[in-house]
């Protein structure tokens, strides 16, 4: 290991290697992750069928569903998708969403900078898919 104990690469010795975390074909800590996919999970299709006719990002919020569930993606981009999905989900945020359109300001921005970082994982399939469902829930 070059001379270097596992411990001195590790932050405080908690387990925590700064080289790893920004590697990105790593996943975020597992257990956080776990957290998020159980919120998505639970949260994600009450939350978004009732606000997606308010929301301008309604598309990219499905697409990202998909593609993280896709399991061609990979984990780390997977990580913070159910990552933003989560933040989407919870009720209370940086700007309460009972505040109407104003109150998804903060989400979009979200999503924003996930489709800035990880926007190349979303394949046409993805959009495709959310397209169609969109269009199914209008009509």
């Amino acid at each position: 290991m070059s001379g270097k104990s596992k411990a001195s690469r590790h932050v405080n010795g908690d387990g925590f290697d700064p080289k790893s975390a920004l590697n990105p074909d790593h996943a975020l800590v597992p257990a956080v992750q776990r957290v998020n996919e159980q919120r998505v999970a639970q949260g994600f299709w009450p939350k978004f069928r009732k606000v997606a006719a308010k929301i301008p990002f309604a598309g990219d919020a499905l697409s990202v569903w998909y593609c993280a569930r896709d399991p061609e993606t990979p984990r780390a981009a997977k990580g913070l998708m159910m990552a933003a999905l989560a933040y989407f989900v919870l009720p209370t945020d940086a700007i309460p969403d009972i505040l109407g359109v104003i109150g998804f300001t903060d989400d979009a921005a979200v999503f924003a900078a996930l489709m800035a970082v990880v926007g190349k994982n979303l394949k046409p399939k993805h959009r495709a898919a959310a397209k169609g469902f969109l269009d199914k829930m209008g009509g």
